[in-house]
């Protein structure tokens, strides 16, 4: 994170004596990431985060999720709307695709989800609808429809629908963090960046929780295992520093807009390991007389290219059966663009007197090939790949 945050009680000087009421010392904990040579937090507990009383293996759903890979080359359209609904929000994902350096996953969760700990990387959640209280050793952070909710590596949480939610799910093998050219050398938001710290939402709390042998999913590069814990991990009295969840809402993205067609990069919103999440939010229409406002046919050769179309009406899609719920894959080794017709369609509407994009989606461009899993092949729609000539032959 790129700047401090405190709550709850802590001392003035860090490793120093801490006593609660009975005299005791609190337990610190410090969460930091890269060594001790990166961001980091310190949380203060009334008893040891050490303490655990039992370890059980579990079954885990995403290994067995296997992922194959887009093979016949394929540009692909997945309906989410059409998978199961019910779970929740962590052993509740449907794995959709993936490779070594991210696993993207949908939920659509009713059900409140067991105490989490992810240490296999960062995740970034996005509600696409419905609302949901995630409660974490940091505090909790009440998370509704547009938002990113970015939860740090080895972060125990769990999530509380408050209503069905539909979630997209980013999970790094590495850290999530907003773009380095976004920020100075000291880690504050520069001037030009698409948003600030003032749009970030921290934990409020911390929170406090009694409990005794209570149970911890945790999920590393084996798999997941069931820790039982001697005491509930939400005693956290006190922490502070950069290292702590937090939420971002779309809406509060600024778009980046230009006399021509500006490119994807515009749009980033994070980065991870070797790929970037990006929010297209509608935003006035390039403004030369003579601009073509519209995606124009593009192959990024070193990217494959995942779009989730969360609201509006995405006007490069219009005729390939693209709606809400839907999830693009355009993979390298494939040149994509607006559909035909809809270039004409957006020039007609300017004329017309129509000034801005009415359009929000979250895209994912992997700087690896992505692979596919079986729930993203029981929700494909097998006509896509042709709607480009079908339309140009109609």
């Amino acid at each position: 994170m790129p700047y401090y945050q405190v709550a709850g009680e802590i001392p003035r000087k860090r490793h120093t004596r801490f006593r609660g009421p009975d005299g005791r010392l609190y337990a610190e904990e410090l969460m930091g990431e890269e060594g001790f040579v990166s961001d980091s937090s310190l949380l203060y507990h009334v008893h040891p985060p050490t303490a655990i009383v039992k370890s059980e293996g579990l079954d885990d759903p995403v290994v067995s999720g296997a992922i194959a890979p887009n093979h016949p080359l394929l540009p692909r359209h997945f309906r989410t709307q059409e998978l199961p609904a019910g779970g929740d929000l962590v052993l509740g994902r449907q794995l959709l695709m993936g490779n070594d350096d991210v696993l993207i996953s949908f939920a659509a969760a009713d059900a409140a989800s067991d105490l989490y700990r992810n240490s296999t990387g960062d995740e970034a959640v996005y509600l696409r609808s419905g609302s949901a209280r995630f409660e974490s050793v940091y505090g909790s952070i009440d998370a509704t429809a547009g938002d990113y909710v970015i939860v740090p590596r080895g972060t125990i949480h769990r999530w509380l629908p408050a209503q069905p939610v539909h979630a997209l799910v980013v999970e790094a093998r590495g850290h999530i963090r907003p773009p380095r050219r976004y920020l100075s050398q000291y880690g504050q938001f520069l001037e030009h960046a698409p948003y600030s710290e003032r749009d970030l939402r921290g934990p409020a709390g911390p929170l406090l929780a009694d409990g005794e042998d209570v149970p911890v999913i945790v999920r590393n590069r084996a798999g997941l295992t069931r820790l039982t814990y001697a005491h509930h991990p939400f005693d956290v009295v006190g922490w502070d520093g950069y290292l702590y969840p937090y939420a971002f809402n779309i809406a509060d993205f600024e778009p980046i807009v230009k006399r021509t067609h500006a490119p994807p990069p515009v749009h980033q919103t994070f980065e991870g390991p070797n790929f970037v999440i990006c929010s297209f939010c509608p935003r006035p229409f390039d403004f030369d007389a003579e601009a073509v406002p519209i995606p124009y046919n593009h192959h990024n050769v070193d990217s494959d290219e995942m779009m989730y179309y969360v609201a509006g009406d995405y006007s490069a899609r219009k005729g390939s059966g693209v709606g809400l719920g839907s999830i693009t894959l355009h993979p390298s080794g494939f040149t994509h663009g607006p559909q035909p017709g809809a270039v004409e369609a957006v020039i007609a509407g300017l004329a017309r007197g129509e000034t801005s994009t009415d359009e929000t989606a979250v895209m994912i461009d992997t700087f690896r090939p992505l692979q596919l899993a079986e729930a993203s092949r029981r929700a494909e729609d097998p006509e896509y790949a042709w709607s480009w000539a079908k339309a140009d032959r109609g």
